[in-house]
Order: structure tokens, then sequence, then C-alpha cells
């Protein structure tokens, strides 16, 4: 593989200029994430507290083994939603190592209105139980809610993508021998003390926590009758006597310990191989990623640079490199595995299309995870790209996008636009894992198009009714507000708040991440060498 050579000046006042406003936007993601993780008020910390009950960080601290990484899922879900407390949607989740195993851990914060569950909380569970069938990753759930919030509950609980689905969801894993471990650490009432029903392994702790279908207050209002939690569901009932719960846990530290006790008996499945060299760091440093990224995303740069800071030794074997070259192809190691990269310079057309849907099936064919570098306005339009096949060339690039089996990893570094989104592995293309820098933009065009566009549909209505066109004032008043909503729903904090990503991440720090989210989906097996694609358009 061929070193790639920097062009970049990091003295430049352009470079400087990038690099101060992507240091104040990293800046302000980690205030963000040390509110969502810290934020707590007094009375749910006093109150935690006089119930004998850990914090959620050092619980995931005693969880984890020492000195291991962590890649949190979600951390910001639910950010400004609701009365803008429900921190993480109310739950911290991520993949760590447990007992020298990878696993998922979904934690409910009690310190966050009860551990109450709200619709983003559901959305989120959902999620990480997708990411541990398709990684094929035990799941650890620290239990601690009161339950769905009611005001809400049209929201939480009908539809198929609903509170049920994470109970059937559960019987699915079961059925795909995925483990699933619970510490009952609180309450675990109506629906959700299913989910310690349905788990292979349930710790649960006493006098805090409690499983049964119905709390004391609905049982006095259904038969009079009187009970406290702990008669009704507590960890001798449940041990003893109903044989719900296998371990009895005396505190919250006793029952994590039994969890990493449980954990290290799991059998340990043998990894997916995949190509891998020893690792080394790129050559320039990826913090210099600050300063490439322009201040205004309409503004192109050569992605190469991106990927220099990103592999290992900035080495890259590029694939078609004179054709196609609005999209860069080839291969690389991060952290020491190998990868296929697709990163975006400049809009799709078809011989970039074309050159994407041949290096997808070769990765896919040989067993290469792929990674997607999105920076993308959408396919080239016009009558000369219709008449030279564009939507049926886009196409091949999409089938191939949506049949590859192999790991795919996204990361909006840029622009995510209309379909361009889709052709370079969006959301609802399936990859393991999809994140955005703070910069990025998403949506189906960007606001500036979308205004102009509504402009001109409407000048054509006025134009066939023999009608002038709109005044510049009734423009501005229609371009306004429509760019404006395209800013506040198009960009990454918005986006990470309703799930349409996994994070959002320093650009800096996008490497290590990736490493670390290869190493978890090679825990499942590979099975793109075995499978072919469907028939594309010719």
């Amino acid at each position: 593989m061929e070193v790639i050579e920097t062009r970049i000046d990091v003295k430049s006042d352009e470079f400087k200029a990038n690099y101060e406003v992507m240091a104040s936007l990293v800046e302000d993601l980690k205030n963000e994430l040390r509110l969502a993780r810290d934020e707590r008020s007094e009375k749910a910390m006093k109150r935690n507290e006089e119930l004998g009950k850990i914090p959620m960080q050092k619980r995931l601290d005693l969880l984890l083994d020492p000195n291991t990484p962590w890649l949190e899922i979600a951390p910001l879900a639910a950010k400004g939603m609701y009365d803008r407390k429900v921190h993480g949607a109310g739950t911290r989740a991520g993949i760590g190592v447990v007992s020298g195993r990878e696993v998922l851990v979904h934690a409910n914060d009690p310190m966050i209105k009860g551990g109450t569950i709200y619709p983003m909380g559901v959305k989120k569970t959902l999620r990480c139980q997708t990411i541990c069938m398709e990684n094929n990753l035990p799941m650890i759930m620290l239990v601690d809610s009161g339950g769905a919030y009611l005001p809400l509950q049209s929201e939480i609980f009908p539809d198929s993508d609903d509170g049920g689905r994470i109970f059937y969801n559960q019987a699915i894993m079961s059925k795909m021998n995925i483990p699933q471990i619970t510490a009952v650490m609180g309450l675990c009432t109506a629906g959700g003390a299913y989910i310690p029903a349905m788990s292979d392994h349930v710790v649960h702790v006493t006098k805090t926590g409690a499983i049964f279908l119905g709390g004391p207050p609905l049982v006095k209002a259904a038969t009079g009758e009187e009970v406290t939690a702990e008669e009704l569901g507590g960890a001798d009932v449940h041990c003893r006597l109903s044989g719900v719960s296998d371990y009895f846990a005396e505190d919250d530290a006793d029952a994590i310990e039994i969890l990493r006790s449980i954990v290290g008996i799991l059998p340990k499945p043998e990894k997916a191989s995949v190509p891998r060299r020893e690792p080394v760091p790129p050559l320039y440093d990826p913090q210099e990623i600050w300063g490439i990224v322009p201040r205004n995303i309409s503004m192109p740069y050569d992605v190469r640079e991106i990927i220099a800071r990103m592999v290992d030794g900035s080495e890259f074997l590029e694939f078609k490199a004179l054709y196609g070259p609005t999209l860069v192809c080839g291969w690389a190691y991060i952290h020491g595995y190998q990868v296929g990269i697709l990163g975006n310079n400049g809009v799709l057309f078809s011989d970039s299309s074309l050159k994407a849907t041949q290096f997808i099936s070769l990765c896919d064919r040989q067993g290469i995870p792929l990674l997607f570098l999105q920076n993308i306005n959408g396919y080239i339009i016009g009558r000369e790209y219709e008449r030279g096949g564009i939507t049926k060339d886009g196409h091949k690039m999409v089938h191939a996008v949506s049949t590859a089996t192999v790991p795919k990893f996204t990361v909006i570094v840029g622009a995510s636009f209309g379909a361009g989104n889709y052709g370079m592995c969006g959301r609802g293309y399936s990859p393991r894992f999809l994140w955005m820098w703070p910069n990025a933009q998403i949506g189906v065009m960007g606001g500036e198009q979308a205004a102009d566009v509504l402009v001109s549909v409407k000048n054509d209505q006025l134009s066939r009714a023999g009608q002038p066109p709109l005044p510049q004032e009734v423009v501005d008043g229609i371009r306004g507000p429509i760019i404006q909503s395209a800013i506040q729903e198009g960009n990454a904090y918005y986006s990470t708040a309703n799930l349409w990503d996994d994070g959002v991440l320093d650009p800096a720090a996008t490497r290590d991440v990736l490493g670390l989210a290869v190493s978890a989906s090679l825990n499942a097996p590979l099975v793109g060498r075995k499978q072919g694609h469907g028939t594309f358009r010719m």
C-alpha cells in the first residue's frame, strides 16, 4: 500500500480558521456529553443514596474490566425532548469488556425520573437489541425502572416498534443463543417484569429490587390487598418461592460481582476472521482533521486527507483512482483490521456509482468490512445524466449497499442529503453502526435548495395561471422559515436526539471508535463470501 502524501498546510490561515471552528464544536459536544452523564437533581441523588444504590457511573466502573475501552451508544438520545432532563433517553448503554468478553450493557438510570421509560427510551433499547443480534453480543441489563411514562403511553405501548417489541426481541435473541443477563437493581414492573423473566440469568438485589406485573398501588386498587414492594416481588420471593430470579444479591456491588462471574462462565465464541496486521498509528495527527474540514459544509475538500489521519500508517491502496473521481474507494487498515473505504469527493455520477458497485462486491466476496465516509449532496441530476443512465447506475450502487452482508460502518463527516444518504449506507441500509461529526447535516436536501425548489414550484403555478412571479419580500418570507427549519432539523444534535445515529463523535476520536466497532462486529460470523448479490439492472 502507498502512503497518502498530505497536501495540507497546517500553518495556513484557512487551516487555522477551520481548526478553531471545529475545536469550538468539539468543546460544545464534550459539554453536552458531560451534562448527559452527570446532571442529576440533588433530590434524585439523595434518594438514590438513601436506598443504598450505587450511582450509574460507578455501577459501570465496577462492571467493566479495568482499563478497557467503552463504546457508548446514543449518549445524547432524547436531547432537548420532554422537559430537557431525560438525558440519554433515561439510560446508559454501550459496548465494553466484562470478564474478558465483549458485551453490550444497557442500564436504566434511576436518578433520571426514577428510571421511568419514555418513548425514546424504548427506541434506544430496541437499537441496543439490534446491535446485539447483528453482532452476536451478550446483553447485560441493569434494570431499575418505575415503568412506562404513562402520559405518553400511546407512544410507548401499541405499535410494532414500541415497548412490546422489546420482549419479542428477547425471544428472538434467546432463539439465536445470545446470552441475556439481567440484574434487578430497582423496580421492574408491569411489562418490564418480562425483561428478567425472559433472560437467561437473573440477579436480584434484596430490599431495592422488585419484580411484579402490578405494583402495590395497583394491587390495592384491584384487590384491596395491602402489600409492600418487597413482599410482593422482592428478592426473597423470587429467589426462594417463584423461581423467577436465580441469584440473590445483598446489594448493588454484590450483584455486579455476580454478573461478572456469570459472564466469566459463558463460552467464548471464536471471532470471525478478517485480514489483519500489527496496528500502527497514522503518520499524521488525527486532530489535524479539525483544520481540514471546511467551516462551510458546501466547500469541497479531498477526503483522502481524512483517510490519511484515520488509517494505520496513513497507507491506502486506492481502487480505480482515475475512474469515477468523485468517489474515493480503496483498502486500508484501522487498528490492524482491514477495511474497504468509500469516501465522497463530490456528487455521485454514473462512473462513480459503477465503481462503488464493483468495489462493494469485491469487499463482500472477500469478507472485508466496509466503511462509508459520507459527505454527499446526492446523485447528479439533469437531462444529459438521465439519458446517460444515472438512475439505473445509481440503482446498482444502492443494490450493492443493500445486499452486502459484511459489517458496514458509516460516518457522516459533512453533508448527507437525498439519495446520496442511501447510496452511502445511511441508517436505512443497516450499517452495524452510524455516527455523525458535530458539523454534519442531514436531510432530503439542504435548506437553500429546498427553499429554491418551493419558490420555483410556486412561480411555475403562477406562470401557468398567467400571473407575475412572487415579489421578493414574499420570496424572503418563504425562504427564511424553510432554511431555519432545515438548519434546526438537519443538525447532528437533532439527529442523535432522535436516534438516527449511534452518537456524535469528535473527528479526532473516530479512528479509535471504528477500531472498537470493527472488533465488536467480528463476534458474529462473516457470511459475505458465501452469498452473492441479486441482479443489477444493466
